[in-house]
């Protein structure tokens, strides 16, 4: 006697038994066609399967379940952040610190330093205004008020081409834009808040981040509209200095911080410590240059940056390019640190790992690049290699958690992927990114990698959710 299974029913069974197929036979090759609901959100986006590159493979299995254009180097966007952080943990070690060290040959008489203070950066990539204050408010503790001479900044950990902000995307008010520095202070950006002002009909902005001469010409109107996208909505520039703010704010956003990056590297630290520095009672009579650092100088404050288990996470749940940029050169074996010596010493992590990645394209290590390249098994064996590595546990935990937070707080919250896939999102014009670690309904560990390369990548989303959504209910 026959028995006939409902259609649904024999498709669902099909499906379980050619899952335990490709699971059983791990020599085969494994070659999925990608899932239905997938093709057919690419279909509807208009991108073309040529444009896709996805790796489906759990974990503990020695074959993937699928690879569809695997071996095609394209542009991972912000999840070459997972190469880098990844490197950095390995490499430096999850305890690695960055030290600021302020120190002057001079002496100190009566609360004046009879000579020039020196900045000396490592590199660290998480000195905020806050952890720059407290650098400061050591020199004032130990009893200096008055700083004679100049203050010098030594920058000489990083040897670095010079950098266009505008280079990329011709936005250089954009902090994302901003370029790596061996003394990077408050990831030189500044905060305004945008209030608006239904009374008067009007923007009032304030000014968040303290600077010695921080001119907004604000020429903001209020409007109607819905709140969307406001940030595309007006224009910030720059000229002298100052900042101006021209074009229209709706009302109905509320209060919103806007992060701006108008100064030069040494421009943004002579506002900053200026200001802070009179805060707490000093004076600086002299001006701000670069120079090195005297053979006779003495140590006489220090700030030690967090933990690298700790920035990695910053770096990857909010997608910190800057940050990312400044782990990168931190790899480089000797200083100065160049990105040449990034380079090569991540080529000898990954040789020494046995990972040939061909296709690799490194540039500046957080894929905020039109030059970088890795492919979907790149990227797949890089993950599978760390969920046996020692730093896994800091690695993963970095990583946004689906509909929880970071990039993907607002995504995929309604769904089975909600709470159980740490994911590094990665997006720019033309590019559309995911890699990361899902957990299945049994329990099971998958790697998971998206890319698309494709003028209609934006619209990508729904088939990236769509994969996650196949791979988590399984």
């Amino acid at each position: 006697m026959i028995f006939r299974l409902p259609s649904a029913q024999s498709r669902a069974l099909a499906a379980r038994l050619l899952f335990a197929a490709v699971m059983a036979a791990p020599f085969c090759a494994a070659a999925a066609d990608l899932p239905v609901a997938v093709t057919q959100a690419l279909k509807e986006a208009g991108i073309s399967a040529r444009s896709v590159a996805v790796v489906v493979h759990r974990v503990d299995a020695r074959q993937a379940l699928i690879r569809h254009n695997a071996d095609l180097p394209l542009n991972p966007a912000s999840t070459m952040k997972l190469l880098t952080t990844y490197a950095g943990l390995e490499l430096l070690g999850p305890a690695y610190t960055w030290k600021t060290e302020a120190l002057s040959a001079a002496t100190a008489a009566n609360g004046v330093l009879d000579g020039d203070l020196v900045l000396r950066g490592s590199g660290d990539p998480r000195l905020a205004l806050e952890q720059f204050w407290l650098l400061l408010r050591q020199l004032r503790a130990r009893g200096i008020t008055d700083i004679a001479g100049d203050l010098v900044l030594d920058r000489s950990a990083f040897a670095v081409p010079p950098h266009d902000p505008a280079a990329f995307d011709n936005e250089p008010l954009r902090p994302y834009n901003a370029g790596p520095d061996a003394l990077l202070v408050n990831l030189r950006s500044i905060r305004l808040t945008l209030q608006p002002d239904p009374g008067t009909a009007s923007v009032v902005v304030i000014v968040d981040t303290p600077g010695a001469d921080l001119r907004v010409a604000n020429r903001l109107k209020l409007s109607a509209e819905p709140c969307g996208d406001w940030r595309e909505k007006f224009k910030a520039s720059s000229e002298g200095g100052g900042v101006e703010l021209r074009g229209s704010f709706p009302a109905a956003c509320g209060a919103k911080a806007l992060h701006l990056s108008p100064w030069s590297a040494n421009s943004h630290i002579e506002q900053l410590f200026r200001a802070l520095w009179a805060e707490l009672g000093g004076t600086l009579r002299g001006s701000v240059r670069d120079g090195p650092t005297p053979v006779a100088a003495r140590v006489l404050a220090v700030h030690e940056s967090p933990a690298l288990g700790e920035v990695v996470r910053e770096i990857n749940k909010h997608s910190n390019n800057v940050m990312a940029r400044q782990l990168f050169l931190s790899l480089a074996a000797e200083r100065p640190a160049t990105p040449e010596g990034a380079r090569q010493r991540i080529a000898a992590w990954l040789a020494d790992k046995s990972l040939p990645l061909p296709g690799l394209v490194v540039d500046n290590g957080s894929g905020l690049s039109r030059s970088e390249r890795i492919s979907a098994d790149g990227l797949a064996a890089l993950l599978l290699a760390a969920w046996k590595s020692p730093v896994m546990p800091e690695l993963m935990s970095s990583l946004p958690l689906a509909g929880i937070d970071g990039t993907l707080q607002k995504r995929l919250g309604n769904s089975a992927v909600a709470g159980r896939a740490h994911l590094k999102t990665g997006y720019l014009e033309g590019v559309r990114a995911l890699a990361g670690y899902v957990l299945d309904a049994s329990g099971k560990r998958w790697v998971v990698v998206f890319l698309i390369n494709d003028a209609k990548s934006r619209l990508g989303k729904p088939a990236i959710d769509a994969l996650l959504r196949w791979v988590a209910e399984s």
